[in-house]
């Protein structure tokens, strides 16, 4: 018995040593590094770790005294995955009947738990910086979550939160139902310049790092072959949010499909367009000159078209090669893409990092999709030079796979190695 007391108490003290020590310095003992800066990798550097911060990468001459040496010396390492499309508070919707039973059947502290558990999720799965791009009708349940992961309470990614989405009258569910009946929305519904200032207002009082728009909506593709829309707010309405957002240091992510929405949300000076899929050449101009990030978002499309299209939403289908083609050109020419899932749109249940495949699948090399990933996703955020690289000065967010992802993109859905902020979440053993 007393054996069986000792070693319940050695297991325990390296379950905790592994998922949760205290910060300290560390040396990561490298194997392949990727550092999400140079194109090329680099092999036996040395990562060396004090508190949540990076100190230096190099040889093992940089190592002082008392170092606590974290062998990875046969895995590929990396910084920190970070997705910008996510919904924590959405636990897939094929169908219009799977979105509303979220909003009518479960209540918002019952999301907001279902909410930390896709956080940890995406922690887990070497994601430990996202940014969540509406609640769907769970109000301001991601400033919650947010705040309980930076308080220790529940462990998940960094996050960068937007609320509640902007839309206008008559375009986002639910719908269908009785006039009689005042159903919940999945937005915050706003119409005309005066009310889409006050919202803008309004969520940043509440915490919103960002703020999300719906800039059209009823897809469709046209003789001319390309993704049409219906815009949802007009020009001035659009530019109103994008002022009014950039007067309080925020940045505006528009949800835009077809060529209309993309077109009017650029001229209006969003940020950051999410789908995109009707991208062409002379938008993917316009984007280039203002500057503008692209999040793609191409497995959900893949996810959700059978079920949409069973339910008569057949342009889903459509979708996925055009969607697939623009992104080729918006590869080829040079546009700002960065790493958005869109995970909730699809089951929590599946990696999120299988979006990487389809990235690599639809015209970029594996190391421009790390990059999407890590570097270029920090610059979406306003945070190059603290995530999404490793180098002096950054945020000791390092993760870590068995194989080569500049070889084979998969293997990054299998991240065995996680920390964040200096601290180990995840540190599971080398299989021989």
């Amino acid at each position: 018995m007393k054996f069986l007391a000792t070693l319940l108490l050695f297991t325990l003290v390296v379950s905790a040593r592994a998922q949760s020590p205290s910060t300290g310095v560390y040396a990561i003992k490298c194997g392949r590094l990727i550092d999400g800066i140079s194109d090329l990798a680099q092999f036996g550097a040395y990562i060396l770790i004090d508190g949540k911060t990076i100190k230096n990468v190099g040889l093992s001459s940089i190592l002082p005294a008392g170092a606590e040496v974290i062998d990875l010396s046969n895995m590929t390492v990396l910084p920190g995955l970070i997705d910008c499309h996510t919904h924590i508070l959405l636990q897939g919707d094929i169908t219009s009947q799977d979105y509303d039973n979220q909003l009518l059947k479960e209540s918002i502290p019952y999301r907001t738990i279902r909410g930390t558990v896709s956080a940890r999720t995406a922690l887990y799965n070497g994601f430990t910086t996202i940014r969540d791009v509406e609640t769907e009708g769970a109000m301001y349940a991601d400033v919650d979550i947010k705040k309980a992961i930076n308080n220790g309470i529940v462990e998940g990614p960094r996050m960068f939160v937007s609320t509640r989405a902007l839309d206008v009258t008559g375009a986002y569910p639910l719908l269908g139902y009785s006039w009689e009946l005042r159903m919940p929305k999945g937005v915050q519904v706003v119409d005309g310049i005066d009310e889409c200032r006050k919202a803008v207002r309004e969520e940043v009082e509440f915490g919103a790092d960002w703020i999300k728009v719906y800039a059209d909506r009823s897809y469709y593709v046209a003789a001319d072959g390309k993704i049409h829309s219906i815009p949802t707010f007009n020009y001035d309405e659009l530019k109103a949010i994008c002022d009014e957002a950039h007067k309080l240091r925020r940045n505006v992510a528009a949800h835009a499909v077809g060529r209309e929405g993309i077109e009017n949300a650029l001229r209006a000076g969003v940020n950051t367009i999410e789908h995109g899929d009707g991208f062409d050449d002379e938008l993917l101009a316009l984007a280039r000159k203002n500057g503008a990030y692209w999040c793609p978002t191409l497995f959900v499309t893949e996810y959700v078209a059978e079920g949409r299209a069973a339910e008569g939403r057949p342009i889903y289908k459509q979708m996925i090669g055009l969607q697939r083609a623009a992104f080729a050109k918006g590869t080829k020419a040079g546009l700002k893409i960065a790493l958005g899932t869109d995970v909730g749109g699809f089951s929590w249940d599946i990696n999120q990092a299988v979006e990487l495949k389809r990235m690599v699948d639809a015209g970029m090399r594996p190391m421009q999709a790390i990059k999407a990933s890590t570097t270029v996703a920090a610059e979406l955020l306003g945070m190059k030079g603290k995530l999404g690289e490793i180098a002096p000065g950054a945020y000791a967010d390092i993760v870590a796979t068995e194989g080569d992802p500049t070889k084979d993109i998969t293997v990054l859905e299998h991240v065995i190695f996680v920390m964040k902020d200096g601290k180990i979440y995840k540190n599971l053993p080398i299989r021989q």
